[in-house]
């Protein structure tokens, strides 16, 4: 056969079969775009992408302290918010004539198709975010070859409707980097601790090298090959014009430098807090048959904060523009919170520090204790009692109890010992062999702890730390727990007295005094001060001291109820029963009803109810809701004068003083400590005209506490952590709070003037 004999049919067939090639092509996409063959998004989703943005918490000072999300930590960022030099890694490495098509490359497509790959995938940014937002993974080439044409087609459109600013916006937006790590903001934070507009060239280069396969360039994994990525993308941007050789060179010279930190909500700053206010923001509006009898009380608490706090159940409260309710996990909501971040640090510093040292002396005495951790005056039978409540409260017995196996069984399998790691505070996590049983009472054998601080003028929440190590100690107890809060309690009683007449130098005989309650029975508190048994002493010195007989005296000029009714103005919500005993603090308080009670005292008799969040935005940055201080007149501003003059002798000269000798601590101040019984709870609340500090310490059960009263009292349990609080405070000169602010008290007012 000559060579013009197959020549001619040769080109018929190569022609045909291209034509053919072509008209299946277009007669393909055009059953794409009219929707018959494949998924082809509506004109409304292509025109609102359905992104899942996580939302952000931002402390009073601008910081993002957290984000909540259920999938994907995404948090959707502006255009201006992005460095040009990413702009410009991306479109050089990924897409370099981005600006010129139309959201198909034919020419770059035609390209890869001659040189099998070699010279990119062929794919515009523009393809390659309507595959991250339409197309689902392809298991196979064959799948993936079918989902080539609808993702041109979704291309063309998404050129159409939006400008290229906005799609490589919605590109990097969109893009995983790994690591709960969805988006460029996300990913600046994890891997360089900044924002996508100070990224550093360098950085930029190394974000932009992920986008090809970011598993097998994660730079955590594969420092070495993500580096040379990097350098691959720092010469794709010199080489159209983005940057001259020397810098190109002299940046693709540099190590590798992360600033890595992993996305943990156990993690970070403010755990307890965001967590508290998760909590609060999703709260469903409370149904009485959904709580037990043993929980009635928390339902009211609930059903209070539902109708009187806007906050509480704000996402069921409020309604997006369809109808449907906000989900904080994916509306990319913006909540802007009182919290200060440089006063948050120091909060959890200052309960860092106190407690190691804290657990340390405690440590020590549980060494000599034979029922350790339980105090030595427990019977063995109320020591079973605790921790078989404990047993039945944990995951290995529910599951063992569902799975049907016998009490014996499950007894065997506690007291089993097996590896395990515990949590330690000088070494963190360590590898152990304990039973389930004795795991248990290592847990117990950890003091917990709570603080607060808030502006007493403005309620606005400066610092929050619910416990010791959110990732090992998650029971907050700041809103959730409610202990004992002993004579902390006192200061309300001393109100009432003042608001009824009584002046800081009426008198009292500091001797033993016998009460009888409403059934008859008698009640003789016992009080440490003996040495001034029998002295004629002032009210002041009382209160100062603490004394417990000059309590029980001003009870004797009151009913308990009346020591209610001023308990409850001051904000107390919880059980309050109406005895004699009620002037020592038997009753059970959270730490953030305390903080809120004792902001009436430098406020002039005004509490202001603590305020966490100021406003809320939402995805597109519209105010969706917005907070305010709620206040309340409790008491007439005499007797605010009369409270303070007492409350800073507590701290001058009286049981806080060691805020002064020991911390050195200054500031005009007022305060009161607080130890109930057996030691198993201490407290410490504290203020200055600007600040209002509330700290407590003890053990998970009340039967753990110390057994010795120079550890155990509220002075060495909790006064350090709002002492070492107060100094960093005091310390840092950028925050404003001046050592030497005096509180706001006219010059006549005259502590003795009632007095004769």
């Amino acid at each position: 056969m000559t060579t013009k004999s197959w020549h001619k049919p040769f080109l018929v067939w190569f022609w045909g079969l291209f034509i053919a090639g072509l008209t299946t092509a277009f007669v393909v996409i055009w059953l794409i775009t009219e929707g018959v063959l494949g998924y082809l998004p509506p004109l409304e989703e292509l025109q609102n992408p359905k992104n899942s943005f996580a939302s952000e918490v931002i402390s009073a000072d601008m910081q993002s302290l957290g984000r909540y999300y259920r999938y994907e930590n995404r948090v959707g960022v502006e255009y201006t918010d992005l460095s040009p030099d990413l702009i410009h890694a991306l479109v050089a490495t990924e897409d370099v004539r981005f600006y010129e098509h139309t959201g198909v490359d034919f020419k770059s497509m035609f390209r890869a198709i001659i040189k099998l790959g070699r010279a990119g995938g062929g794919s515009t940014l523009t393809q390659q975010l309507a595959k991250q937002l339409w197309s689902p993974h392809a298991n196979n080439i064959i799948e993936r070859a079918m989902q080539k044409p609808i993702e041109w087609v979704i291309a063309t459109k998404l050129e159409r409707l939006y400008s290229k600013d906005e799609i490589l916006l919605m590109y990097l937006n969109q893009f995983d980097f790994l690591y709960n790590a969805v988006g460029i903001q996300s990913a600046a934070q994890v891997y360089f601790s900044t924002t996508p507009m100070d990224l550093k060239k360098e950085e930029a280069a190394m974000l932009v090298g992920m986008c090809k396969n970011p598993s097998l360039y994660n730079p955590v994994r594969h420092p070495v090959r993500a580096t040379e990525r990097r350098n691959t993308v720092l010469s794709q941007m010199a080489k159209y014009g983005y940057l001259d050789e020397a810098a190109r060179d002299s940046l693709a010279a540099l190590p590798l430098e992360l600033h890595y930190s992993s996305v943990d909500h156990k993690q970070g700053l403010a755990p307890y807090f965001r967590e508290f206010l998760r909590g609060v923001l999703t709260a469903k509006k409370p149904v009485e048959d959904d709580y037990p009898s043993w929980a009635q009380q928390q339902y009211k608490l609930d059903k209070w904060a539902w109708d009187n706090n806007p906050l509480y159940g704000f996402c069921e409260k409020n309604k997006k523009a369809d109808g449907s309710t906000y989900d904080i996990y994916q509306d990319g909501l913006r909540i802007y919170t009182t919290i200060d971040s440089k006063m948050q640090r120091y909060a959890e510093e200052a309960v860092s520090e106190h407690m190691q040292e804290q657990q340390k002396a405690f440590d020590k005495e549980l060494k000599r204790k034979r029922n350790a951790p339980f105090s030595w005056s427990l019977k063995q039978s109320e020591i079973d009692g605790i921790m078989n409540r404990s047993i039945k409260q944990t995951d290995r017995y529910r599951h063992m109890k569902n799975a049907g196996y016998t009490a014996e069984e499950i007894e065997k399998e506690f007291m089993n010992p097996r590896e395990m790691q515990v949590f330690t505070y000088d070494r963190g996590m360590i590898d152990t062999i304990l039973s389930p049983y004795d795991s248990i009472k290592w847990q117990k054998s950890f003091l917990r702890c709570g603080f607060m601080s808030m502006d007493p003028r403005t309620g606005h929440v400066k610092a929050y730390v619910g416990g010791p190590n959110f990732a090992h100690f998650q029971y907050d107890m700041v809103t959730k727990g409610r202990r004992q809060i002993g004579s902390t309690v006192k200061p309300f009683l001393y109100t009432l007295a003042m608001d009824e007449g009584m002046w800081p130098c009426d008198k009292a005989v500091n001797e033993p005094i016998t009460l009888v309650d409403a059934t008859g029975k008698e009640w003789t508190p016992r009080d440490g001060h003996t040495k001034n048994r029998g002295d004629t002493v002032t009210l002041t010195w009382g209160l100062k001291n603490s004394s417990n007989w000059i309590s029980a005296y001003l009870m004797s000029l009151f009913t308990p109820e009346q020591l209610v009714r001023m308990m409850r103005s001051f904000g107390i919500q919880g059980d309050i029963v109406p005895v004699v005993s009620l002037c020592l603090g038997p009753c059970e308080v959270s730490l953030e009803e305390m903080v809120n009670a004792y902001s009436t005292f430098p406020n002039k008799g005004i509490r202001t109810e603590p305020l966490y969040v100021t406003r809320i935005e939402d995805s597109n940055g519209n105010v969706i809701g917005t907070f305010t201080p709620r206040t309340h007149e409790i008491i007439g501003e005499t007797t605010s004068y009369k409270m303070l003059y007492m409350m800073r002798a507590v701290m001058d000269q009286g049981t806080g003083v060691r805020v002064r000798y020991k911390y050195n601590v200054n500031a005009p101040m007022g305060g009161k400590t607080g130890t109930t019984q057996n030691n198993s709870d201490g407290w410490f609340m504290c203020y200055t005209p600007s600040l209002v500090n509330g700290a407590w310490v003890g053990g998970e059960d009340r039967a753990v506490h110390f057994d010795n009263m120079s550890e155990g009292q509220g002075a060495a349990m909790a006064l350090p952590i709002c002492a070492l609080y107060m100094q960093k405070i005091l310390a840092d000169p950028d925050l404003g709070y001046d050592p030497n602010e005096q509180f706001d008290v006219p010059k006549e007012f005259n502590p003795n003037a009632g007095c004769r």
